[in-house]
């Protein structure tokens, strides 16, 4: 490896450090777009009366703050107990399907709401769902 520095190289780095302009942290930078963009929320252990109020003041005040997705957990319905009580569906007594009805059926949040999907499995797969909300 080459120790001697060029004069042009020296000149340049003293202008660098002399310089009181402050570089942005790029990396820094992306983390805190990111996290202004994206909430999520865990409805684990919910009743559907109690995730239906919570997801929908959750999406009012995302839409109010410019998020732009949000990341809604339900979880899979697994441990559920819809199984014992023969009044409620088997299907929409359980999170991840009642959601995502109620939320279709709310001309309201609709109105916020451009696209609903399944989440990838890192955000927890067939127990989670993304809500993209339009721009304000």
């Amino acid at each position: 490896m080459n120790s001697k520095i060029s004069e042009k190289d020296k000149k340049t780095w003293e202008e660098f450090l002399s310089n009181d302009q402050k570089l942005s942290d790029k990396d820094n930078f992306q983390s805190e777009i990111k996290s202004k963009k994206t909430r999520s929320l865990d409805l684990h252990g919910k009743t559907l009366d109690e995730a239906n109020q919570i997801i929908e003041n959750f999406i009012k005040k995302s839409y109010e703050d410019k998020v732009h997705k949000l990341i809604i957990v339900t979880g899979k319905g697994l441990h559920s107990s819809n199984e014992k009580d023969p009044y409620v569906s088997k299907d929409l007594g359980i999170l991840k399907y009642s959601i995502p009805n109620f939320l279709k059926n709310n001309a309201e949040l609709m109105k916020l709401i451009s696209n609903i999907s399944e989440a990838s499995i890192e955000d927890g797969g067939s127990g989670a769902f993304y809500i993209f909300l339009k721009k304000k």
